[in-house]
């Protein structure tokens, strides 16, 4: 089995997140969704995990960072060109993200950013490796 990634996410409103991450085109996985939590897959190794707040905190005994004030994580996700970029942060965009950063355009680096509806960042690279520059 290849290794995963699973991003758990607290937000306050599991229904407008659910339809903020189904806008987006990610795949919501009904076997691990309930009242509690909505599963979506990215692609077969990255999903996302939206859980609310009171059942975020049976996993950790920290804090809840409130993500409209404070930035507890970046999630950087790739994409196969710089359209596929602006396609998915685009989506978001009509889906109620708000912006984040401005563009960022290095030449074989490609990256636009949003924040979610509970203010989790995320960003969106496309990186040409034939054009990235040789390190020292």
């Amino acid at each position: 089995m290849a290794t995963m990634i699973f991003v758990n996410l607290p937000v306050k409103d599991l229904a407008k997140a659910t339809e903020f991450y189904t806008a987006l085109g990610f795949t919501q996985n009904a076997q691990f969704s309930d009242q509690n939590a909505s599963s979506f897959a990215i692609s077969h190794t990255i999903h996302v995990m939206l859980l609310v707040e009171p059942f975020f905190k049976t996993f950790t005994s920290k804090e809840i960072v409130d993500a409209t004030k404070a930035t507890e994580a970046i999630v950087a996700l790739s994409a196969e060109s710089r359209e596929g970029v602006d396609e998915l942060v685009e989506k978001a965009f009509a889906a109620g993200a708000r912006t984040s950063n401005e563009t960022m355009d290095q030449g074989f680096m490609y990256g636009r950013s949003f924040q979610d509806p509970d203010g989790h960042l995320w960003e969106v690279v496309y990186m040409d490796m034939s054009a990235v520059p040789d390190q020292p």
